[in-house]
């Protein structure tokens, strides 16, 4: 244990201590969001993100410790665990190595070498192997293991059998992989053709027909397209070895003095047994680590989609286009109870556009409509020119925004939607989703499969095990740096709090319906299935809006409440002071502290000190709040508008490994390919860019009928 202590530090750069006393927490059951807002002291102050990333670690090299356990038992077992091999063996750095090791030891299937073993075979490959025998020594030896009985009725089925067993020893060499895999990975090319059935066929995949390009050179996001295309049949991939540099190091370091019969069991090896399986291991790890880069950014794009600001407090109005079936209108309340529902046609083929017209500005009227969120699905182009239009003889002032709609439709037909919305028809649900998404993205984003909501790359190709645990946890992480106010929130967004699991987020709604609002944390504790871990672990990321106790309704753990009221007595302040005209004067209080000096007063961390001061500073604030909003729109814009140096303001809707898509108001996402996003150079978009970003950019180039554009951010 103490040996992992001591590497996770130096990976992380980190002290030992933080790093054991963090382990200690996490084996104590403790979760992420937890441990990074409540245990500062205890971690030195190491944020959601490292924690995750030191949890995925101590997970693989507690795997690996197993595994090596596991492998030197299995060698001791068969009576062949030297004191050398069981040193490497403690050394290895990764599975891979580990299981080189092993790859002498490991039980085999029936191969060629363990059919000549099986017929007698191997002391005629040692004599081979030793290299001290001429070809004619070691072919005139070769006629003692002839045996027609046995299957072996010449001397060069011996022969033969005998270069199987030296092909297979020197394919087991756990050396001799290592110093391969480093030659073909260093020196080989990754290259893609076009299938014959689809030479003459346009695809996605056309920049890969004729491809080709140094292994350690290829980006993520090429390892994932030329996979997929492979996986659909389009393009046929391989490996291009540097054969004769790897076949001139296993004859120097296999066979330096031995024969042609040396040589060709050497040549063998390396061609049917050590490259292919080098190609397949190197192969897979490109593919890890490509899925692993693909997982990672959709995390952080959904946790930055999910963070952006709501706008409360306003009258909203879904509106989800289409043609045929017509538009989906419905409207909800500030606080996002559903009003009225509609459908109308103001798109062909049926074209009812003053009958449309109508029908919405009754809408806007009657219950005073201040944002109409379109859906940027089938048909938004025409509808955002139908709203816009409608909206200038609308009797009040009100905007439109055009809003991702990804992933609205499967909310529909879910379980969910039918459960939320029973008595609503399952296309109106849509538009519903897509106004609460803009009311409150968080709580409603958390309602639908991650993957669905279209701010990944690749999501559908990569390891779904590993990509459903990351988007879990970066949804943990969203929902409790927001917080959760107990007596509104949703079965959806109450199950991603920690410490609260499906059945007691159930739990907690059936005590509400039944017993009303909770009034305090304390009560909490009165839900079914809720004890005194899960209590410790959720109370501080729940809020209770009006209730018994203003720190009830921030993030300030009810451990700390003894703290916090000592905090206040100290600066003769009290509750009544955290709320209206008052709190102005207690900020400036609250600034003047000098924190070393009163957490030393009240026996408190810093960490957790600067923690409940800025809480005080803002009880009840969304820290969403902060985040500039998307821009609202009153008229509309098409991409045949745009003309190249035009500059506009667009929303930042997805970050890829070569660029970002931004929203610029014209149905048409534009590409800000990473060379063009900043003067300076930058390894990865994300390095200065963030999904929700507001950025201002030029236009380079318009593909009207291709549906491209091509945007700066150079300006």
């Amino acid at each position: 244990m103490n040996n992992l202590i001591e590497k996770l530090a130096e990976e992380f750069g980190i002290r030992p201590k933080q790093v054991a006393d963090t382990v200690e927490l996490i084996d104590g059951g403790n979760t992420i969001p937890f441990i990074a807002r409540y245990r500062k002291e205890v971690t030195g102050n190491l944020d959601d993100v490292l924690l995750r990333e030191l949890d995925t670690r101590l997970t693989y090299l507690r795997k690996l410790e197993k595994r090596k356990e596991e492998i030197a038992e299995n060698i001791e077992a068969q009576g062949k665990l030297t004191p050398e091999l069981k040193a490497a063996i403690a050394e290895a750095q990764t599975l891979q190595e580990a299981e080189d090791l092993y790859l002498p030891y490991k039980q085999k299937k029936k191969t060629r070498a363990s059919v000549a073993r099986a017929l007698g075979l191997e002391p005629l490959a040692v004599m081979i192997m030793e290299q001290k025998d001429s070809d004619a020594a070691i072919a005139k030896a070769a006629e003692a293991y002839v045996d027609g009985e046995k299957g072996v009725d010449s001397v060069e089925k011996a022969l033969a059998g005998a270069m199987d067993i030296i092909a297979e020893t020197v394919a087991d060499n756990a050396d001799y992989r290592k110093k391969i895999r480093q030659l073909v990975f260093d020196k080989g090319i990754l290259k893609s053709t076009v299938t014959k059935d689809y030479v003459s066929e346009k695809t996605e995949f056309e920049n890969y027909y004729d491809y080709a390009e140094a292994v350690k050179k290829v980006a993520n996001h090429r390892v994932l397209a030329v996979n997929r295309g492979e996986k659909r049949k389009v393009l046929t991939v391989k490996i291009v070895d540097p054969a004769e540099e790897c076949l001139a190091y296993l004859e120097k370091r296999a066979a330096k003095k031995g024969g042609a019969y040396l040589k060709a069991a050497v040549a063998d090896s390396y061609k049917r047994l050590i490259f292919p399986s080098i190609e397949r291991e190197i192969r897979t790890e490109m593919k890890e680590k490509a899925e692993a880069s693909a997982i990672k950014m959709f995390g952080v794009n959904l946790k930055k989609l999910l963070l952006q600001p709501p706008f409360k407090d306003k009258t909203t109005l879904g509106f989800d286009p289409a043609y045929r079936t017509g538009c989906k209108l419905a409207v909800l309340s500030p606080l996002g109870t559903l009003l009225d529902t509609a459908t109308i046609y103001p798109t062909k083929p049926n074209s009812r556009v003053a009958e449309a017209k109508r029908k919405l500005l009754e809408l806007i009227d009657k219950y005073q409509v201040d944002i109409i969120a379109i859906g940027n699905g089938t048909a938004s182009r025409e509808s955002e020119k139908f709203v816009a239009d409608t909206l200038k003889e609308a009797s009040r002032r009100a905007a439109y925004i055009v809003v991702n709609e990804a992933g609205a439709s499967v909310y529909s037909a879910s379980e969910l939607g039918a459960e939320e919305y029973p008595d609503i028809n399952v296309s109106l649900r849509g538009a519903i989703s897509i106004a609460g998404r803009l009311q409150d993205p968080l709580s409603e984003l958390v309602k639908i499969d991650p993957k669905h909501i279209g701010v990944g790359q690749y999501q559908h190709d990569v390891n779904q095990k590993a990509l459903e645990k990351t988007l879990d946890d970066t949804i943990e992480d969203a929902v409790n740096n927001v917080g959760v106010n107990i007596n509104r929130a949703s079965m959806s967004l109450l199950k991603h709090v920690a410490g609260i699991n499906k059945t007691i987020a159930k739990n907690i709604i059936d005590y509400r319906e039944a017993a009303g609002r909770f009034t305090s944390r304390r009560e909490i504790l009165k839900v079914k299935g809720l004890g005194a871990k899960a209590f410790e672990q959720c109370a501080g990321f729940l809020r209770i809006d009006d209730g018994d106790n203003i720190l009830d309704n921030t993030g300030v753990h009810p451990e700390s409440y003894k703290a916090a009221q000592k905090l206040l007595d100290l600066l003769g302040l009290t509750v009544a002071d955290l709320k209206g005209e008052a709190l102005a004067q207690t900020v400036k209080k609250l600034n003047a502290l000098d924190i070393a000096e009163t957490a030393k007063t009240l026996e408190i961390g810093e960490p957790t000190l600067r923690d409940i001061v800025a809480e005080l500073k803002k009880p009840g604030r969304d820290p969403r709040d902060a985040a500039p909003k998307p821009h609202l729109k009153s008229d509309v814009l098409t991409i045949e508008d745009l003309k190249p140096d035009m500059e506009l303001v667009g929303t930042v809707r997805n970050v890829i490994d070569f660029g970002a898509f931004v929203d610029i108001g014209v149905h048409q996402d534009g590409l800000v390919h990473i060379s063009q996003i900043s003067d300076r150079y930058i390894s990865h978009p994300s390095d200065v860019l963030s999904v929700g970003d507001i950025v201002t950019v030029k236009v380079l180039e318009v593909d009207v009928e291709r549906g491209r554009i091509g945007l700066t951010m150079r300006v």
